[in-house]
C-alpha cells in the first residue's frame, strides 16, 4: 500500500490537488481512498457534493466511483467509538469548575483526537488490505507536523510515563478520591489510552517507510508561503519522512499579459526561480492559476490533466533517500542527518538517554540510536551540503 501525504500553508490548494490525485490513481485503476485529516473539513466540497448523509450516519468512506471514496473524519462519532472513557472523564473535570454539559462536551475534543483517529483508520486500512493508495489531505503545516510526529511521542509517553502514572495512580486514587474535589482518572481511562495506542502499532515504521510513504508539499509561487514551504520540508526530514515532490499552485499563465499582473507576473517569476535552486534536486511541478473555481469531478480531472502526464503514475516510488542514518568512520561513529536549508546557528543537538535530540528553531527530533551507539555522546558536528554530521565517540 501507498500513502501519499499532502501537505502545506493554509489555503494553498491542498486538497484541491490531493482530490485530483485522487481522481488519477482511481484511473489507472487503483482502488483509493482520499481523507481529510484537516479539522475544517473540505473534501466534501472539493468534489461539489451538497450532502454526504450516508458519511455523517455512518462514518464510513463515501465513494465518487468504483475505485475513489473520500473520508471525512467525524469527530463526534470518533469519540464514542474510541475515545468514551477519555473523553468522559474530561466532561467531567470541566463540570466541576462550572462549565456547562454543551461547553464541556465541545470543549473535552482535545487537540490531536481528530489526527490520531485519521491515523487509526489509516493503520486500520492497511491492516485490512482495503486500499492500494490512500491519499491524506492534511491540515495546514503545523497541524500536519503534530499529526506524523504523535507515534514517536506516544511511543516515547507508554513507554516512559504511562506504566508509571497509572501504578501511581492505582496506589494513591482511594485516598485521594476522598479529599479531592474532581476523582482521580480510574484505570478505565488508562485502559482506553492502552487500546487506541495499540490501534496505532506500527504505524510510526509505515510512516517513515519511504517506499509506502510520500510527502507532497504544496505551495503558491509567494515569498511567504514558500517560506513556510522551506521549514515544512526541514521538520518532515527530522520526523523522518520523504517529501519526493514540492507543488507550485496558482501559476500565472504565460497567456496572462494584462498590466495589471504585470507585478505579480515578476514576484512569480523571482520566486519559482528560488523553489527550483533550493529544492533540487526534489522534483517540482507547476500548476497553473485556472480561470474558474475548480469545484466537481470534472473540473478536478482538469486539474489531474495539468498535473499529470495520461499515464503518469502518482504513486511510483521515486525517492528513497532516508533522511539520517548511521555510520561507522575509523574510530567514531556519526549520525548523518539531511538539513536542507539549515545554517549553524540553526542547529542544536545533545543526548539524552540512548536518544540523540536535534533541535531545528523550536522544533526537536529524538533520534533512536542503536545498541553500539547508545553509550556515545555527541562530539562535533558539522554541516556538508545540507547534510549534518554528528560525531559520536565515548566521553
Amino acid at each position: 500500500m501507498r500513502i501519499l501525504l499532502f501537505s502545506g500553508k493554509g489555503g494553498v490548494g491542498k486538497t484541491s490537488l490531493a482530490a485530483a490525485t485522487g481522481l488519477q490513481l482511481s484511473r489507472l485503476g487503483y482502488r483509493t481512498l482520499v481523507m481529510s485529516v484537516d479539522p475544517a473539513h473540505s473534501l466534501a466540497d472539493s468534489f461539489d457534493l451538497e450532502t454526504s448523509l450516508f458519511q455523517s450516519q455512518t462514518g464510513e468512506p463515501f465513494s465518487i466511483n468504483e475505485r475513489l471514496a473520500i473520508h471525512e473524519v467525524n469527530i463526534q462519532l470518533e469519540i464514542k467509538r474510541y475515545w468514551k472513557e477519555i473523553s468522559t472523564y474530561v466532561v467531567a473535570v470541566l463540570r466541576t469548575s462550572g462549565i456547562s454539559d454543551v461547553e464541556a462536551e465541545e470543549l473535552a475534543i482535545l487537540p490531536g483526537m481528530e489526527e490520531l483517529s485519521a491515523m487509526m483508520y489509516v493503520n486500520q486500512y492497511r491492516r485490512e488490505g482495503r486500499y492500494d493508495v490512500i491519499v491524506l489531505d492534511c491540515a495546514p503545516t503545523a497541524e500536519s507536523l503534530r499529526f506524523v510526529s504523535m507515534p514517536t511521542t506516544l511511543d516515547w509517553y507508554m513507554k516512559h510515563v504511562f506504566p508509571f502514572q497509572r501504578g501511581l495512580l492505582k496506589a494513591v486514587r482511594p485516598l485521594a478520591n476522598r479529599v479531592s474535589p474532581v476523582e482521580l482518572p480510574s484505570d478505565s481511562y488508562f485502559a482506553n489510552i492502552q487500546s487506541l495506542f495499540q490501534r496505532l502499532d506500527g504505524i510510526g515504521e509505515i510512516m517513515e517507510d519511504p517506499r509506502i510513504t510520500s510527502v507532497r508539499l504544496v505551495t503558491n509561487p509567494e515569498k511567504m508561503v514558500l517560506r513556510e514551504t522551506q521549514r515544512a520540508f526541514v521538520y518532515f526530514t527530522l520526523h523522518g519522512l520523504t517529501v519526493d515532490g514540492i507543488l507550485v499552485n496558482r501559476v500565472l499563465p504565460e497567456t496572462v499579459t494584462d498590466a495589471y499582473f504585470k507585478e505579480w507576473r515578476a514576484s512569480q517569476s523571482k520566486v519559482l526561480q528560488e523553489i527550483d535552486q533550493y529544492f533540487s534536486p526534489v522534483p517540482v511541478k507547476r500548476i497553473p492559476l485556472f480561470t474558474h473555481e475548480v469545484l466537481g469531478s470534472e473540473r478536478l480531472e482538469e486539474v489531474a490533466r495539468v498535473l499529470y502526464r495520461e499515464d503518469e503514475d502518482p504513486a511510483a516510488v521515486t525517492r528513497t533517500e532516508a533522511p539520517y542514518s548511521f555510520v561507522k568512520n575509523n574510530s567514531h561513529y556519526e549520525v548523518h542527518l539531511q538539513l536542507p536549508f539549515a545554517v549553524k546557528g540553526d542547529v542544536g543537538l545533545f543526548k539524552k538517554g540512548d536518544e540523540l535530540v536535534v533541535q531545528v528553531g523550536t522544533l526537536r527530533r529524538h533520534i533512536g540510536l542503536p545498541t553500539s551507539m547508545a553509550a556515545l555522546s555527541p562530539l562535533k558536528a558539522r554541516l556538508e551540503n545540507s547534510r549534518l554530521i554528528v560525531e559520536m565517540k565515548e566521553v
